[in-house]
Order: C-alpha cells, then structure tokens, then sequence
C-alpha cells in the first residue's frame, strides 16, 4: 500500500509541474468524446485473486459552467486477469462499467473528477458471483495535453471502488490509469 502511495505522490507531483508551466488555457469548449485504453491494479482482497486489468472506455463530457465544469457520461470494458493460485481454477472477471460524473478544470488543463453508477458482471457464473451488478464510485486526477486544435491527450489516475459481486464477499477496488485521445466535436 506504501508503494502504491507512492507512486499516487509522484503522479500528482508531475501533473502539478505541467499545470503550473503550461501555457494559456487553450478553448476546450462544446461537446468533447474520449476514447482510450484503461489498465488497473487490483488492491485489497480483490488483489488476492487478480493480477491486473485491461480494458478500454469511451466518455462524453458537456461543458456546464465556463468550459471549466463537465457532465461526463463513460462506458467502457473490463477484464481483470485472474491469478495462477494453486487447486483453485481462477477465472478471468469480465465488467462493464457505466458511469455519469463531474469533472472539474481547477487550473489550466489539470482537472479532478469524479463518477459513480454500476458495474456490470458480464461472466457472472463463471466468476461465482451472486449478483450481476454492483455500485461504483472513481475518484479521479489527470490532465489534458494539448494535440493542436480542439484535440488532446486526456490521461487520468484514478481509484475505482465497486461493491460487492458476491453475498458476504468483500468490495473490489482498484487503481487505474486511462489514457484517451480526446476531441471536440
């Protein structure tokens, strides 16, 4: 957990360095879609089972108050790699995460956000969870580099909680990090 303390440290120290020497806000006004890939280190006991994740995610974000505050709706995919554990036959968890949210620019491109909605199992009995569904919230930092134009490269670490998948089981949380192309439409 220290390590992984860490590395969150090291992060935000780095975003903080490029919004504070960026340049001037470019307009990142209207309508944007990202679309990007998403890996993830399970924590707790849901680490006791699976390695890591890979998946991908799209969101929209529609500009609220002065291109600074987004409604974001994000929907993507999910597969958490089981472990190797021995005389236990592990398999892969499949999730589709769907999302709405708020994200917030406090400086330049630099931003946090955060979302909440439901994740669903989508290889329920193979995984032996006993619900098909569980409640999800993601606290999120990233920034925005600028590609030309409207464009830019979104890339965001967050922490992503989700309940329970199996009566009396524990919660699934995990670290992850999402790197998107973005751009206003």
């Amino acid at each position: 957990m220290k390590t992984i303390s860490k590395i969150t440290s090291i992060i935000v120290t780095i975003l903080a360095i490029f919004t504070y020497t960026a340049n001037a806000q470019e307009d990142r006004g209207g309508f944007r879609l990202s679309v990007g890939p998403e890996v993830g280190l399970p924590i707790g006991n849901f680490g006791d089972f699976y390695d890591w994740n890979l998946g991908g995610s799209i969101q929209g974000e529609l500009p609220i108050l002065n291109n600074d505050l987004y409604v974001t709706l994000n929907a993507g995919f999910n597969n958490f790699f089981a472990k190797d554990i021995k005389g236990v036959s592990g398999e892969d968890l499949q999730l589709i995460p769907v999302k709405a949210g708020l994200k917030y620019f406090v400086v330049n491109n630099f931003y946090v956000q955060g979302e909440a909605g439901a994740s669903f199992v989508t290889n329920k009995d193979d995984v032996g969870a006993t619900k098909s569904a569980a409640f999800i919230y993601a606290p999120q930092i990233g920034y925005l580099f600028p590609l030309g134009g409207k464009n830019y490269l979104d890339a965001g670490v967050r922490f992503e909680g989700n309940s329970k998948f199996v009566d009396g089981g524990s919660s699934n949380n995990f670290f992850g990090l999402r790197i998107a192309y973005s751009f206003g439409l």
